[in-house]
């Protein structure tokens, strides 16, 4: 009998699926473990490397969106300052980041930081003193899906902007048939607004990492600036909310297929994990296992 788990992407698959009952995990953190995390009026910094850069970009979104301070993203390597008023967050889930741990130890006896981390017995579980362990929502898979989410969600919750839908939404999403048949896919691209235009870079992200897919993320009111004259037949333009009406007639004038999430953009971001699964077993690449990557960059140049 063939054992399931060595099946390519089948690690992948069960930890995205899992994503709805992770998220409710970390809607049930304790207050105290959420009050790590910036109170209103704090200037902010998240710090992360890749996927975590992009959930830290849509939490500077909601944060400075909802008045509560002032809230930046930034990775590592193109930091040009920080203020010694700033609350830093890191954000790893291998907690071994070489980027971020470098990141840590200039800026541990000026600032207060906080680390979200999937595990603690790493390089930053023991530099960091104010730790938000989601170790249940930890990967074996070397592509994050629901490490990230999870982050996501605790983020948003610490700042109240999480909908009531939300779960219902994540479920839906496992559900749905996918926006278009993978197998006419030979173009994606994901389009956000504000907040969600990080969980836009995200999708794109997956895609390429998983399926080696030719994928592009913009703001939905960039995207007729120039990013359209690439789309035409075997093109998926995802919108993460509505479609303005002049964007959706121009796209669908290049015989691409337009595709409008109605659920909430992180839920609409476990329809992307299920189609990245789908579009690298179709080119023969294993997502648990993508080539060339690693499950964290350990040494910088």
């Amino acid at each position: 009998m063939t054992d399931t788990a060595t099946q390519p992407g089948a690690l992948t698959t069960a930890e995205l699926t899992s994503q709805p009952e992770i998220w409710a995990q970390a809607l049930a953190l304790p207050a105290e473990t959420l009050a790590l995390l910036p109170a209103t009026g704090e200037k902010v910094l998240v710090i992360g490397c890749g996927t975590s850069y992009y959930m830290g970009d849509s939490y500077a979104y909601l944060r400075n969106d909802a008045g509560l301070g002032r809230t930046r993203a930034a990775i590592p390597t193109e930091l040009t300052w920080v203020d010694p008023d700033e609350h830093i967050v890191v954000i790893s889930r291998s907690g071994t980041t070489a980027d971020v741990v470098e990141i840590v130890e200039r800026f541990g006896a000026s600032n207060r930081i906080t680390a979200i981390l999937g595990d603690l017995d790493t390089p930053l579980g023991r530099m960091c003193d104010r730790i938000v362990h989601l170790g249940f929502a930890d990967e074996r898979s070397i592509v994050q899906t629901r490490f990230a989410t999870t982050v996501l969600t605790t983020l948003r919750a610490s700042i109240g902007a999480i909908p009531d839908s939300l779960l219902e939404d994540a479920r839906a999403a496992l559900a749905a048939e996918l926006p278009m048949d993978p197998a006419d896919v030979k173009h994606v691209v994901f389009l956000g607004h504000r907040w969600s235009v990080g969980v836009a870079h995200e999708a794109a992200l997956k895609l390429r990492e998983s399926a080696g897919a030719w994928t592009e993320a913009y703001p939905v009111w960039e995207y007729q600036h120039g990013p359209i004259s690439c789309a035409g037949p075997g093109s998926l333009v995802w919108v993460l909310g509505d479609v303005p009406e002049s964007v959706a007639a121009d796209v669908l004038s290049t015989g691409a297929v337009l595709h409008g999430a109605t659920i909430d953009a992180q839920a609409s971001l476990v329809t992307a994990h299920r189609l990245a699964v789908a579009l690298a077993l179709i080119a023969g690449r294993n997502p648990d296992t993508p080539p060339f990557l690693n499950r964290s960059v350990l040494a910088t140049g």
